[in-house]
């Protein structure tokens, strides 16, 4: 299974990701213009994809050959770069670029993610945390000390954990009712359990 690195149009991060140990490199069109500002390789990029509405300068003629224009509106330049590395066999995806800024986009990018759990490994990455849709058994190891939150997306149900400070015991999350955030690691090894629904973990640095 193949496994992706991808940029979209979100805060760049403070510092960009060694490229080391991925099969296929991508980012969204906005994306190109602050990999391009911060030096990044871009040559190492597979593709770049996007409506290209926030394209612009005069590298069109330089990566033209790495361009793959999307222009559906219906859906965000998120999914449509998730949909090609799906289509190229990618399993895992790391993504950068998700949040921060425009709230609305960090949500929406959430709301994408979810739609792709069931078929690909999805993990944002940003200066603060990790988060990723869980798996129904989530083993976390070496986070002690770490803060960690779970969010129902929008209901979870009989959340079991082991090694937080505290711990659920088959309880529901209701993003209306009830959610877990800002919990710690009181020990290495973290176990998460549920039973139905959809969790977010973020998982501090």
């Amino acid at each position: 299974m193949q496994k992706a690195l991808l940029f979209i149009n979100g805060v760049p991060p403070d510092t960009l990701p060694s490229t080391e140990g991925y099969d296929l490199i991508a980012c969204s069109d906005g994306a190109f213009h602050y990999l391009k500002e911060n030096g990044f390789p871009l040559e190492q990029l597979d593709f770049i994809s996007g409506d290209f509405d926030s394209h612009h300068g005069s590298d069109d003629e330089i990566y033209e050959e790495k361009f793959i224009c999307t222009p559906d509106q219906e859906r965000t330049d998120f999914q449509k770069s998730l949909e090609i590395l799906r289509e190229k066999g990618v399993a895992t995806v790391d993504v950068f670029g998700g949040s921060g800024g425009e709230m609305d986009h960090f949500l929406g990018n959430l709301h994408v993610a979810f739609l792709f759990k069931d078929s690909m490994k999805i993990t944002f990455f940003d200066e603060f945390a990790s988060y990723f849709f869980a798996p129904s058994h989530l083993l976390l190891e070496n986070v002690k000390g770490k803060m960690i939150s779970l969010y129902p997306f929008p209901v979870t149900q009989s959340v079991s954990t082991q090694g937080l400070q505290w711990t659920l015991n088959g309880e529901n999350l209701d993003i209306t009712k009830r959610i877990g955030t800002r919990n710690l690691a009181v020990e290495d090894t973290v176990t998460i359990d549920f039973k139905a629904g959809a969790l977010v973990v973020f998982l501090e640095h």
